[in-house]
């Protein structure tokens, strides 16, 4: 059995792990190996908020843009409403080459949020992590999705998981570091865009579900038993999860490349610092609802699920992020952070 953390990255632990070194998990699961070479990835989110009809041509305009010269190794499109009522569409963009992202992301910044666009808002939410700050997590090792499309591939089974700690585990800068929040969210206002420098140590994810390969009875116990129990916690979090240090949440759905509806959705949220998001995951009744209908789930039906789960995590320093927005209401994304800062 595999360390989550790969060999080059391990290194004297002053901080120990939540299990022994005999801790054997009771179901497999497998991580993104990258290339040792790849020292950052980038997770950049494009988003577009519009009531009524969809706006099809600033969908293409991204697409374009993410086409270009230097642009991403993948992309992909998801939709949800927000809080507010509000139709967006997210397409979020990967890269393992920092250097091609810089190139690619001065004009493209410009093109996305430097012009108005009436009745729409254009916003970009970017991590750039160094690998140590960055962990991902996979059910099964063949389909990889987000970040993991642009690694070299899977690892064998690996131990770090299936138990509380486990996420914190698989980041290889928790070995000597506790990454603890520092500073507070800030608005600057550059003319019509707002842009938010956040703080050291912001926490990232995004988790996934993927259905399209169950079949009848598996697809009725997934639509009529857990999804609506993990709609529900996704709701707690995008309307009150400030309060327990959540600074935006949202629950999409994964759209196919001709813009209808996939099988597929994850959650993608903000928060204030990874133990923010382990306290909830481990003690919130919201969350602890979902883990117990997704455990009755997956006992009833042992190794024959088809269900494909799998999350990405991410720690990032205060110079890892970038936040800007443009004719957005002021709850979307990092400024509801700024707003509740200030109020």
């Amino acid at each position: 059995m595999e360390s989550a953390i790969p060999a080059y990255l391990e290194t004297m632990r002053t901080r120990h792990k939540r299990v022994p070194d005999d801790y054997e998990p009771p179901y497999p699961s497998f991580v993104a190996r990258y290339k040792p070479a790849v020292s950052r990835v980038v997770m950049a989110y494009f988003g577009v908020q519009y009531r009524g009809e969809t706006p099809l041509a600033v969908l293409t305009e991204i697409a374009g843009l993410l086409a270009g010269e230097d642009g991403p190794s993948h992309w992909d499109r998801a939709h949800y409403v927000d809080q507010s009522g509000y139709e967006t569409i997210v397409t979020v963009a990967y890269w393992g080459d920092v250097a091609r992202f810089d190139a690619w992301f001065a004009p493209a910044r410009e093109a996305w949020t430097g012009k108005a666009r009436d009745g729409i808002g254009t916003f970009i939410e970017v991590l750039r992590p160094t690998v140590a700050r960055h962990e991902t997590l996979f059910s099964s090792p063949d389909r990889p999705e987000g970040v993991a499309v642009i690694a070299e591939g899977m690892s064998g089974e690996v131990q770090e998981h299936a138990y509380w700690g486990g996420m914190r585990d698989r980041i290889p800068l928790s070995q000597t570091d506790a990454m603890a929040p520092g500073g507070a969210p800030e608005l600057i206002r550059d003319g019509a865009r707002l842009r938010v420098t956040a703080h050291d140590n912001l926490c990232l994810i995004r988790s996934g579900q993927d259905w399209s390969d169950t079949e009848s009875s598996e697809r009725k116990l997934y639509l009529d038993d857990v999804e609506p129990v993990l709609r529900e916690g996704m709701d707690f979090l995008r309307d009150d999860g400030l309060g327990i240090g959540c600074y935006a949440n949202r629950y999409m759905h994964v759209l196919a490349a001709d813009g209808s509806a996939s099988e597929k959705s994850y959650g993608q949220s903000w928060w204030k610092s990874l133990a923010a998001l382990e306290r909830w995951a481990e003690s919130h009744p919201t969350h602890v609802k979902i883990f117990g209908a997704a455990m009755k789930y997956l006992s009833t039906l042992g190794p024959s699920a088809k269900l494909r789960l799998y999350h990405e995590v991410t720690v990032a320093a205060a110079d890892e992020q970038f936040f800007e927005y443009r004719n957005c209401h002021p709850k979307t994304g990092m400024l509801a952070a700024v707003e509740t800062v200030s109020a």
